[in-house]
């Protein structure tokens, strides 16, 4: 039975004040006072504040994933995070508003924040302190004890609980959401900016593609977007570009605004369209109406000369697994493109592949998502923000803006 009420104890800390920081999270049961889940995660190098506001979205997300139904209430003894978050105090510096507007998003209505004396914080101020002596880092939870596996076992396979056979399959949804103790990866997707073939519509593939550049129009849409990333400098680790063009120049601004050097990952390029590149949609239905039909209808379909969804999926995750080998337990920024991003976007809640279909992805948006190392070979993944864009872009003209 999830939670009612929870408390979110929360602190964070630099060890320079700029230097390297971490933050701890603690969530617990308002009611029993058990510990639900924790985090104690590194951010790189950072102030104080911003490991203290990084602490309490962490708390938020935990909230969230843990306890969704909840009411929550949250606790610091940072009295600057607590002032602003109630509203009493203005958000002056500019490193500190996209963390705030963060954590007012994720905050569920009727979220409360309480100062704490430090001494009452112990909790959330230890993980701090091992996340920044390097003995821990990320989510973990409590194992769930006999009795609530016997009621799960009861619930999905009566049978099976009389005999004492645990299926794998429900041993699976027991223990699943408990990340473990590894590291986390988290990956900042960037849409590239637009083109003339984006605003006309037009399909645009890979490097066997007509490789457009960005327009002037994409090339703000995109420093923009980096712009409103920037506060976040300190713990990306990486910026990482599919080779094609249009994401190599939207790369080259966001590493350009966020001080940091380009790595290129071939898997992460888009679809090739083969003999549609160049065409507009209606100009494929006209002239292609049979190879159309067939690429909508099939995962296993190509243009004449390009890729099919089911290859880029393979080629997609390829890529993947060698950025989480090299990047593990960083904060990366992957510019790509619709496809790739999409099927990352599946991929992490484990979503058939045709759900690439059923998404839209505006230029120059963010996604974010979460790979938390676990004993097995599959990370497990969290989608933590879909298609987001920075606060100045129209929200009437585009939907899916804050």
């Amino acid at each position: 039975m999830s939670a009612r009420r929870v408390v979110i104890e929360a602190d964070g800390g630099s060890r320079g004040n700029p230097g390297p920081a971490a933050y701890g999270a603690v969530l617990r049961d308002a009611d029993t006072g058990a510990v639900l889940a924790e985090d104690g995660s590194t951010i790189g190098r950072a102030t104080n504040n911003v490991a203290e506001y990084s602490g309490l979205i962490a708390g938020l997300r935990l909230a969230q994933e843990f306890a969704p139904e909840a009411v929550v209430e949250a606790r610091m003894d940072s009295k600057l995070v607590v002032e602003q978050m109630s509203g009493r105090w203005k958000i002056k510096h500019p490193d500190m508003r996209p963390l705030a507007a963060e954590a007012t998003r994720l905050a569920p209505p009727g979220t409360t924040y309480t100062w704490i004396p430090r001494g009452d914080n112990a909790h959330a101020d230890r993980l701090v302190n091992e996340a920044l002596d390097g003995v821990r880092e990320g989510v973990t939870s409590p194992e769930p004890s006999d009795d609530e596996d016997s009621l799960i076992e009861e619930i999905e396979s009566p049978a099976a609980a009389a005999e004492g056979d645990r299926p794998a399959t429900v041993q699976s949804q027991a223990r699943g959401w408990s990340a473990g103790g590894g590291a986390t990866t988290t990956l900042i997707l960037v849409r590239h900016g637009v083109t003339a073939h984006t605003l006309e519509k037009r399909f645009s593939g890979g490097l066997a593609s007509a490789n457009p550049a960005l327009s002037d129009e994409g090339r703000d849409q995109v420093r923009a977007t980096a712009e409103w990333l920037a506060p976040l400098a300190e713990r990306v680790g990486a910026v990482i570009a599919s080779p094609v063009r249009r994401t190599r120049e939207s790369a080259d601004i966001v590493a350009e605004v966020l001080d940091k050097q380009v790595e290129v990952e071939p898997g992460f390029a888009e679809m090739e369209f083969g003999i549609w590149d160049g065409l507009t949609f209606a100009e494929v239905a006209e002239q292609h109406p049979d190879a159309l039909k067939q690429w909508l209808g099939s995962l296993d379909a190509a243009p004449e000369g390009g890729e099919s969804f089911r290859v880029v999926q393979e080629r997609v995750l390829a890529g993947l697994r060698r950025v989480l080998e090299a990047h593990a337990g960083e904060t990366v920024v992957v510019v790509s493109h619709v496809t790739p991003i999409k099927t990352l976007v599946g991929h992490a809640v484990d979503a058939p592949l045709d759900s690439v279909f059923r998404m839209e992805l505006t230029p120059a948006s963010v996604t974010v998502v979460s790979f938390f190392s676990s004993d097995d070979d599959e990370p497990r993944t969290s989608l933590r923000l879909y298609n987001a864009l920075p606060p100045h872009r129209d929200a009437f003209s585009d939907p899916s803006a804050w």
